[in-house]
Order: C-alpha cells, then structure tokens, then sequence
C-alpha cells in the first residue's frame, strides 16, 4: 500500500509519485483526496485563489496564509472526526512574482497543518512539484 511508506504527516517534493496513484492510495484508506494544479498560477494570490477554488474553500476564505491555515485546520476539524488528508500541490509557480520565498511560507502552512493533525493522529500528507 502506497501510503503505508510515506510518513503520516509530513510536507514533501512529489518525486517518483503519481498524482493518479496518491489519489487512489487516499481513496482506498477512506482519506480526503485534495489536489490543486497550479500551472496557471503565477503569483501569491493566484496561487491562494487556485487553491481555495480546488479545494472549495467557503465563499468567505480571507485568501491570506493565516485563512488558508484556519481553513486546513480549525474549520475541518470543527466540522466532526477527520480520517486523513492526501494534498497535492501540483506546479508551484518559480519566478519572480512567486519567489522561493513565497513558496516556503506557502509550505510552511502545510507543514503547520501536518503538526495540527499530528497532535489528533490524523494522518496529512502534503505532496508539492514546481513548475
């Protein structure tokens, strides 16, 4: 089983993986199956925008990294038991209007989201490309 050599929460490069293949892994262990492409993203808020329409956000989402964490975490969490997260963030923007910088604290959130759902043994996995 796919998922069973992957650390439970943890934030990593897509590698040798096929989006197709962390699908089905999600789906055969009843887990959340979210997956953003964002080759059409090439800043922060079109990165934050793609994500929030992929992974349909409520209408409200305040499209900041703090609402993106909030929206993660304390808003799943509220809505009942939680079985597990398979994310991909497929082609993060590299350039200059989405900088390494951008993309690490873009990260950073997901890998704040995988600490929440440590501390309730709920397994996140986030896997990401670059463009």
């Amino acid at each position: 089983m796919l998922l069973q050599t992957v650390r439970p929460n943890i934030v990593q490069s897509i590698r040798a993986y096929r989006v197709e293949d962390l699908q089905q892994a999600a789906q055969d262990v009843g887990q959340h199956f979210l997956y953003a492409n964002l080759t059409a993203a090439q800043s922060k808020q079109e990165v934050l925008d793609s994500i929030a329409e992929s992974f349909l956000f409520p209408v409200h989402f305040g499209k900041n990294l703090d609402a993106l964490y909030d929206c993660m975490t304390d808003l799943v969490h509220k809505a009942g038991q939680q079985p597990g997260f398979v994310v991909v963030l497929e082609q993060l923007p590299d350039n200059p209007r989405f900088d390494r910088e951008a993309r690490e604290q873009l990260l950073d959130v997901f890998r704040d989201a995988a600490d929440f759902w440590a501390e309730r043994k709920v397994p996140f996995r986030c896997f990401y490309s670059f463009q």
